[in-house]
């Protein structure tokens, strides 16, 4: 017995696109389906861009999810490319009738500022592998490189393929779960960033704007070090975002985090308490940078200490490898230090924000 049309749309509706996460079926992605009398079925699916990265994705689940069909042969995956007014209709559904210059998160989503006084602190580590151990607490999670001189995320979480341009809409790359977004996605091989802070503030702003973050539960954001144009610029557009200042138990670190703070307080972002990185080396207990810093910090601030997370080769080894060290090594000391931090920042959530912000 052949299977119907409407059987294999059901089962499509089951495909999901790899970086919008939703079906194929509700982005009107579903350009042709074929049905022949041998039981061998066509489909075409029409993508966002011809060299799309992530065509495996799609061959993998038409495979499982359409040949599970009772009826079905066998099933050949085509191609297709959207036209331009097609990729319009999409960028807007996307928005969900939102405008353009529009803050995309959706009200409800966390924004989770990592900041630090200086850098060398270790704080795009943490950023990378707090943005792996939420979302393997099962949240949603997207993280934005807003160290724009001194990028790193796309190195740390191993990934280096551009992003996707929809119409006006940008699709972030992504890491299994994760939503990824830098501006080392744009730039050649190990390229420098020279800009002044106009340009930085405007990059911020289309991140936040143009680019499509989705449902997110959580966007963490690695910070620049210091004071300067990002942290303020940040503030100005996401007036409610939380900050977790980073920092090594030696005086001069603490210090400077102080600073940090001061300024997260300035433009109006609540600091949700701090983390001490580096506290002392695995396997030998000793404590290279001092002790005691991140509690000295943490009470000059008036806030908690979240965690301690230790000086462990496995963290730099997984960093280097662009992998969290959750997965490389889920039974060393760091990733246990680093999931009981991520755990201690879910339990600081306060309310949510109700009503959409927009660029000014």
């Amino acid at each position: 017995m052949l299977p119907e049309r409407d059987t294999i749309l059901t089962a499509l509706e089951q495909v999901i696109d790899p970086e919008l996460h939703k079906p194929v079926t509700e982005l009107d992605m579903v350009r042709d389906v074929v049905i022949h009398e041998d039981g061998s079925v066509e489909v075409t699916i029409a993508l966002t861009v011809a060299g799309c990265p992530m065509r495996s994705s799609f061959e993998d689940q038409v495979q499982r999810f359409v040949g599970g069909v009772a009826g079905v042969t066998s099933v050949a995956l085509h191609f297709d490319v959207m036209s331009a007014d097609e990729k319009a209709a999409l960028s807007s559904r996307l928005r969900g009738g939102r405008p353009e210059k529009t803050i995309s998160l959706e009200p409800n989503t966390r924004v989770l500022a990592i900041a630090s006084g200086k850098g060398g602190v270790g704080k795009s580590t943490l950023t990378a592998n707090l943005a792996a151990a939420l979302a393997a607490a099962g949240q949603r999670v997207g993280v934005l490189d807003a160290d724009v001189y001194g990028h790193s995320i796309p190195h740390m979480l191993g990934v280096q393929q551009r992003p996707v341009v929809v119409d006006t809409m940008i699709v972030p790359p992504v890491r299994g779960d994760l939503k990824l977004m830098s501006i080392g996605f744009f730039l050649d091989d190990n390229a420098p960033v020279m800009w002044r802070g106009p340009m930085l503030h405007r990059a911020l702003e289309q991140f936040l704007s143009d680019v499509y973050w989705g449902d997110l539960d959580t966007l963490v954001v690695d910070m620049p070090p210091g004071t300067g144009d990002v942290a303020i610029s940040l503030g100005q557009l996401l007036p409610r975002a939380e900050v977790l200042i980073v920092t090594t138990p030696q005086p001069a670190a603490q210090q400077v985090a102080v600073r940090a703070a001061g300024m997260a307080e300035k433009v109006g972002m609540r600091i949700i308490g701090v983390a001490e990185n580096m506290s002392y080396l695995v396997g030998t207990g000793q404590e290279i940078f001092g002790s005691g810093g991140g509690q000295r910090l943490a009470d000059e601030i008036g806030v908690p200490l979240l965690g301690s997370v230790p000086l462990d080769p496995a963290l730099r080894e997984a960093a280097d490898a662009g992998t969290p060290v959750l997965e490389t090594a889920p039974d060393s000391e760091a990733a246990a230090a680093i999931v009981a931090l991520a755990g201690e920042i879910r339990r600081t959530r306060r309310g949510t924000i109700r009503k959409s912000l927009t660029v000014l």
